[in-house]
């Protein structure tokens, strides 16, 4: 094993002090992972490190009660800027639910229930509402957030709104959303070596949390098949995501007939794994500032990694789906009609707010390029209307 000092460890007066009680459940956090690097003889997986800190019940990140979207969170997701993007999934989600002649929609980690909000009303102006808004939520704290923003949907269109703490029975038919969901799984770290690979892991070191470095003992294979798919070089260092593979072969199962539509940030594999991305894509965010410490204040901020498509995808295609598109966050907005909820952006009587959020979602510097739309599909046959204008597909 080898121990390797935080080169990101920033000081700490560079970031905003939480109160008090914020830092005491950050510290009982810590408590808890030290508790389990003792019970695992000194070193914590990366993977269950985030699992602790993310998801903990009563402790983790995603299911304490702190405001994580948002200006006053961590972090904005595109449906938090406004209702453009939500109208657009919409759309899409319309002509799905023409050609099964009804179904129903589900949703996972709906976060303050923005997205299904902005979908349900956008549904109910097209008469094409669901039988019903499922939401797998597993955080207490959150799923009472969605149901306060969605109390006025349910009350004025009369939809059947129900919040599951597990996948449903299988013969779901429909459209099945996740936005920003892959991308806070936990995930395994890795660094490729001549003499066998490391895995991550996370120790106790001079009264902090630090990484450590040591042999994969997994018997599975997985880093040694991108090690040969990508032609990875000794030390590099990159990450792997089975949970995402697993999430979407599990729900590939359930669909009987319909959409899942997965939205995020990420790459193709040849793009994730590209020689010059040799420090993976680990990202963490605190108050708005992106930065690479995940010890910095744990259970307090946000952890993720990008998606790697092509797994995904291939995932999916082991669960007998097809893939129906797949192209940048920009394409597919202007594919399903940003431009008609804009209007004409040279006049004058255009609500400026609506000109700067579609910026935000669309411009290449912004969210435009970096998140992507990614449909499997199962028994449907007619072209996908949010991949009309580019399908890149190819590149998985």
């Amino acid at each position: 094993m080898t121990v390797v000092s935080n080169a990101n460890q920033l000081p700490k007066n560079l970031w905003p002090e939480p109160d008090s009680e914020a830092l005491a459940h950050s510290a009982r956090v810590v408590e808890r992972v030290h508790t389990e690097i003792e019970g695992r003889g000194g070193v914590l997986p990366f993977e269950r490190y985030m699992d602790l800190v993310m998801y903990e019940p009563g402790l983790g990140y995603y299911v304490s009660g702190t405001r994580k979207f948002g200006r006053q969170g961590d972090f904005v997701t595109a449906p938090e800027m406004g209702s453009l993007y939500g109208r657009c999934v919409a759309r899409q989600a319309a002509q799905i639910l023409a050609q099964l002649d009804g179904g129903s929609l589900l949703e996972f980690g709906a976060g303050s229930g923005v997205l299904a909000a902005t979908v349900l009303a956008e549904l109910a102006e097209r008469d094409s509402l669901p039988v019903e808004y499922l939401i797998v939520e597993v955080s207490p704290a959150l799923r009472a957030q969605q149901q306060q923003t969605l109390a006025g949907q349910i009350e004025k269109n009369a939809v059947k709104v129900r919040w599951l703490d597990s996948l449903p029975d299988f013969g779901f038919r429909g459209v099945i959303l996740a936005n920003e969901v892959l991308d806070a799984m936990p995930i395994t770290r890795f660094r490729v070596g001549v003499e066998g690979h490391m895995t991550a892991g996370v120790v106790r070191h001079n009264g902090h949390l630090d990484w450590a470095w040591q042999r994969d003992t997994a018997q599975d294979g997985r880093i040694d098949r991108l090690v040969q798919q990508y032609g990875l070089e000794a030390d590099y260092t990159s990450e792997v995501n089975p949970r995402a593979a697993a999430w979407m072969q599990t729900v590939g199962r359930l669909l009987d007939a319909g959409l899942i539509l997965v939205m995020d940030y990420g790459y193709p594999g040849t793009e994730y794994y590209h020689y010059e991305r040799s420090d993976g894509t680990l990202m963490c965010h605190y108050q708005h500032r992106a930065h690479m410490d995940p010890f910095l204040y744990p259970g307090l901020q946000d952890l993720t990694t990008h998606v790697d498509f092509s797994a995904v995808a291939s995932a999916g295609q082991a669960a007998d789906l097809d893939i129906a598109g797949f192209t940048s966050q920009e394409a597919f907005l202007l594919s399903t009609g940003v431009l008609d909820f804009v209007g004409d952006a040279s006049s004058d009587s255009v609500d400026p707010k609506l000109v700067a959020e579609l910026k935000q979602l669309t411009l290449a510097s912004e969210m435009g390029e970096s998140f992507k739309t990614l449909a499997m599909v199962k028994h449907i046959g007619t072209p996908l209307l949010g991949f009309s204008l580019r399908d890149r597909r190819v590149a998985l």
